[in-house]
């Protein structure tokens, strides 16, 4: 996400963050750069020039501090203005209605229903009971899409199939949601391939009928910006009061989500980054403008590592890192974790200083090899018996060719891991009894404290 936009960004940095002094002409030519990364990124023309003019006004009349060089404050200053161009700060949905009624619209192929089991797992981590309306009646696999999804969340999905009569399904929709005791309904709508007339007057329709608490456009990043073109539409026909872009986890510029919030005015709520069930982040535009600049996402790291690492796990770990007794069933618990946190290139694309890492890491020949290699090692270690993955040293030759034959994998496979193994856990003990001589010589663990050397003053 992003990738191209912040490598053209840290490349026009370098020149700012190189300038000793600010003036209009060396502000002028180093935004230059910064203003020709925005338009390749698919950026609105009007925005990224609005934008260079704010950054340059706000350059030029900046009081240099001793502390920081002029260059460093122009990037602060790009940094404030793109967070404010994002639309400063998250804005979430609202919950307090019951129910609460979301509607979702926007063109065929945007990912309306994938988007819709997106919010409904969503709202099951915070507790609440979503309900899913099939309310697309053109579309053959929709309905039966959304039901697939109910059924992975175990999340009740209302639809009649046959009906043509959207309103229809709307009115029994709600008596089914008393039932339910549906605190949450979300309505997955039809979609076209461009937008016409008879789609507008539709869902016009079904919004004055359900009058709904939130109208969510979801738009395909990946159409840069014929997407803010279709926003604007969509706000303007229906009033919206977001947007989820989606797809922004393959090869979508950024333009949208750079422009969509300046042209329509209408808060950008969430993004898809995968395909599954979980890939939707909150929009924090603070966090995006960091990402963006290469500066890293440490805040959401952090949250999606609580969401995922259970916590007396964690602590049992720790007991067990400090005395050096892992054993291979910790590091498969390791590596499911790993996999829970999402895609590597989207792990560090939040680490600061590692965008260039990230895109390595991006590249499908790395992504497939890494995808194999864990799975090789899940694979080897599920292959093992109970007391084989607490002890690995009973692990003989012929227990290796059968642990190699039961994970599909190579004898050579199985040493290896257990190699690799084996000197992660002197490495652990060998810090232990480190840490363990550190504190005796620094009088924890002596008596009297340590006094130095004989003979030594």
């Amino acid at each position: 996400m992003f990738e191209n936009l912040t490598e053209q960004l840290q490349r026009s940095f370098k020149n700012i963050q190189g300038l000793g002094k600010i003036s209009e002409e060396n502000v002028s030519e180093a935004l230059r750069d910064v203003r020709m990364a925005l338009l390749d990124a698919d950026v609105n023309l009007q925005v990224a020039k609005d934008f260079i003019e704010k950054v340059k006004a706000k350059s030029l009349g900046k009081d240099v501090l001793l502390a920081v060089s002029p260059g460093q404050q122009i990037v602060k200053i790009v940094f404030d203005e793109l967070t404010t161009l994002l639309g400063s700060e998250h804005a979430g949905i609202s919950t307090q209605a019951d129910p609460t009624r979301i509607m979702m619209v926007g063109l065929h192929g945007s990912g309306k229903t994938t988007t819709s089991g997106k919010l409904a797992a969503m709202f099951l981590k915070k507790g609440k009971k979503p309900l899913l309306v099939a309310c697309d009646v053109y579309r053959p696999a929709a309905m039966d899409q959304l039901k697939t999804l109910g059924t992975q969340l175990n999340v009740p999905v209302f639809m009649m199939m046959g009906e043509l009569d959207v309103l229809k399904i709307a009115r029994q929709a709600e008596d089914y949601a008393i039932a339910q005791r549906a605190d949450v309904i979300i309505y997955d709508t039809a979609g076209r391939l461009q937008i016409d007339e008879p789609l507008v007057q539709e869902l016009v329709k079904l919004r004055t009928q359900t009058k709904p608490h939130e109208i969510l456009l979801i738009a395909d990043g990946a159409l840069g910006q014929e997407a803010v073109n279709v926003a604007a539409h969509f706000d303007k026909s229906l009033g919206l009061t977001g947007i989820i872009l989606t797809k922004l986890d393959g090869d979508a510029r950024g333009g949208a989500a750079l422009s969509m919030r300046s042209v329509t005015g209408k808060p950008i709520k969430f993004m898809g980054v995968g395909e599954k069930l979980d890939a939707l982040e909150p929009f924090h535009p603070e966090r995006i403008a960091s990402r963006i600049l290469g500066m890293g996402d440490i805040v959401t790291l952090v949250e999606k590592a609580q969401e995922t690492v259970d916590v007396d796990q964690a602590l049992a770990l720790e007991k067990k890192l400090k005395k050096g007794d892992l054993d291979l069933n910790d590091l498969l618990d390791q590596l499911r974790a790993m996999k829970k946190l999402g895609p590597l290139e989207n792990i560090l694309g939040m680490l600061p200083g590692m965008g260039n890492m990230a895109n390595l890491a991006s590249d499908p020949k790395v992504v497939n090899e890494g995808q194999k290699q864990l799975k090789s090692t899940e694979a080897i270690i599920l292959s093992m018996t109970t007391g084989e993955r607490r002890y690995p040293h009973l692990i003989n030759a012929k227990r290796r060719q059968r642990i190699a034959r039961g994970s599909g994998t190579t004898v050579q496979g199985v040493n290896q891991l257990l190699n690799q193994f084996e000197q992660m856990r002197k490495l652990m003990k060998n810090q232990g009894k480190l840490k363990q001589m550190m504190a005796a010589f620094s009088g924890k663990g002596m008596p009297g404290g340590f006094q130095g050397f004989p003979g030594r003053r």
